[in-house]
């Protein structure tokens, strides 16, 4: 990967030749740094501001697209005119459309019935909070004590795997969490790819740029797309990560730098 800053003179070139910037982020450990607990990232108001104002450019069509659910993430963000995308792109708001996984929709009872199994589970264990997104469900152990993580892994394990190995779930895991899907072939870049041509229809400009910058693992996904149609995929990290990414910022700081440039 390279230093996006070190090569912004080329990056800048091709951003003010595209006709239209397709903008898209991943949220937690990109617009806002990782903290213990999904409800303490808060969106900085300075970086709130850059969003609002891309979005008014006609230029820019702006998205987040994010693990957390989507009335999550929407009340986070608090932006109105922009594409929202989420459980990883189960559920989609933007462009005149919405979008919802119709398998996903439907498991939700059985999502319920896990959770229950989850919480019982982990109940009495400190650091581990059980996420209901609707669609998906996450476990998060960043604050577990070092001497328990390996008993919360083989306890999620004996929940999840019997579901997980006969193809009932799909389970994937990030940075301190492990997440619960529907067993469907939909993921962050199907997301991006869906959202990408949608763009061109809806905006007819041809000349399309898409752009996207995530954190984590299944940031990977989207960054595969982004490379695909000839994108710049950014991945907020260290550089001696293994990304696809083409470029990294080292920060949801730098970020924030470079949505000033923008």
């Amino acid at each position: 990967m390279q230093y996006l800053f070190d090569v912004w003179d080329r990056i800048s070139h091709r951003i003010k030749s595209a006709n239209h910037i397709l903008l898209l982020s991943d949220y937690d450990g990109t617009l806002t740094p990782i903290v213990d607990r999904p409800e303490l990232a808060t969106l900085p108001q300075e970086t709130r501001k850059l969003l609002r104002t891309l979005a008014k450019n006609r230029r820019y069509t702006v998205g987040i697209v994010s693990g957390r659910a989507l009335p999550d993430l929407k009340s986070n963000v608090g932006l109105e005119g922009i594409i929202y995308a989420g459980n990883h792109g189960l559920e989609i708001e933007g462009l005149g459309s919405t979008f919802l996984e119709p398998i996903a929709e439907e498991m939700r009872p059985f999502l319920q019935i896990m959770k229950q199994a989850l919480l019982a589970t982990f109940k009495g264990i400190k650091g581990v909070f059980v996420e209901d997104k609707g669609l998906t469900i996450s476990v998060h152990y960043r604050s577990v004590k070092d001497d328990e993580e390996r008993y919360v892994m083989d306890a999620f394990s004996r929940v999840t795997d019997p579901l997980h190995l006969t193809g009932r779930v799909k389970i994937t895991q990030g940075k301190k969490v492990y997440e619960i899907r529907p067993p469907v072939d939909w993921d962050k870049g199907k997301a991006i790819a869906w959202l990408i041509a949608k763009c061109k229809v809806v905006r007819g400009s041809g000349g399309e740029l898409p752009i996207y910058l995530g954190d984590d693992l299944t940031d990977e996904d989207g960054f595969k797309v982004i490379e695909r149609n000839n994108g710049i995929s950014i991945f907020i990290g260290e550089e001696d990560v293994q990304s696809v990414a083409r470029y990294f910022l080292k920060s949801p700081e730098e970020v924030t730098d470079f949505l000033k440039m923008l």
